[in-house]
């Protein structure tokens, strides 16, 4: 450990002189935005939103790039190795970033060190939906007819220690239910086959969902925030139909490789606070049930942290692993 510290630090002075040069001519080539999920999640949605937006700003393409598998941390993996001049970020999630982190055996590097916090974005409600075959309607029907069901029922997550996983397991442990995890590379997986009945239940992203919940190809049963959405009053809480306390939300937010200047990353922030603010985005983020949060590189960072120490007794509890 010692030899690779020293020989980290004897190899600092000459990556410095690149790195300040790279910042006086940021961005000097297309900016690669990588997207830890499959296309079609409210991740993935949320990049190829803003992205048009920094191209505009800096004048020079920020392209969305979907590299999904190991509940996120392929494509997360990606970035900490990545070089670390600007020209590749992290648009990333709760799920990957913190909850898979927790329960991942050996990634190789601390999340909280590897990554530096650009901006936090968007925060993003989990939601409880049904296939329309199960023949539900509310929460309290579903546990009738998990409980009815030998060996419970199957629910879908966009993968492995998501958000969206944890979402279930919380559920099933706050319940008292036999129910299996089928995990998926993405949200979008997970919407087209509850929408085909494939999987009866799962919990989801509410972005990815309300397209086909509008076109009324599945339900929503509720969500899993605290208390209603703000734009989505119409959808009851899971909460309030008999769970009391159950709440599990979701995030984005944009992150690079930690050895990335400064001045680069300021300016990555404040590009997205005025993105986040621009009319256009912000009505098009509550269309699609996201609600913006910017913070700066120093807060979230801070929140990441947060989210660390709140998070890790639950995975424990629920005996979250991965192989």
């Amino acid at each position: 450990m010692l030899r690779r510290s020293l020989l980290g630090a004897l190899a600092l002075p000459t990556l410095l002189p690149g790195l300040a040069r790279a910042q006086d001519t940021w961005p000097s080539r297309a900016v690669t935005l990588l997207v830890p999920w499959a296309p079609g999640g409210s991740n993935d949605v949320t990049a190829r939103l803003l992205a048009p937006a920094l191209s505009a700003k800096f004048g020079q393409n920020f392209v969305v790039e979907n590299r999904p598998g190991g509940g996120g941390s392929l494509g997360q993996g990606l970035v900490v190795r990545a070089r670390p001049d600007g020209h590749t970020l992290l648009f990333s999630s709760a799920s990957n970033h913190v909850f898979h982190s927790l329960v991942a055996p050996d990634l190789g590097y601390d999340v909280r060190e590897a990554l530096a916090g650009i901006a936090m974005l968007t925060d993003v409600p989990n939601v409880l939906a049904v296939s329309n075959g199960l023949g539900v309607s509310s929460v309290q029907e579903l546990l009738a007819k998990i409980r009815a069901t030998p060996g419970g029922l199957a629910f879908g997550s966009s993968g492995t220690a998501s958000s969206n996983h944890l979402a279930g397991e919380l559920f099933r442990m706050m319940t008292n239910v036999e129910m299996t995890h089928v995990p998926y590379r993405g949200g979008g997986p997970v919407a087209t086959d509850l929408t085909a009945g494939v999987i009866p239940m799962a919990f989801m992203n509410l972005p990815t969902v309300l397209g086909p919940a509008a076109a009324g190809r599945i339900k929503i049963l509720g969500v899993c925030t605290e208390t209603r959405v703000r734009f989505r009053q119409d959808i009851p809480t899971v909460a309030e139909q008999g769970l009391p306390g159950y709440s599990v939300r979701s995030w984005s937010g944009l992150f690079a490789p930690r050895a990335t200047p400064r001045p680069i990353i300021d300016r990555l922030s404040e590009a997205m606070k005025e993105a986040l603010e621009q009319p256009a985005i912000a009505g098009r983020l509550t269309d699609i049930a996201s609600e913006p949060i910017w913070m700066d590189p120093a807060r979230t960072d801070e929140f990441v942290r947060q989210e660390f120490a709140r998070w890790a007794p639950v995975v424990r509890a629920a005996r979250v692993t991965v192989e």
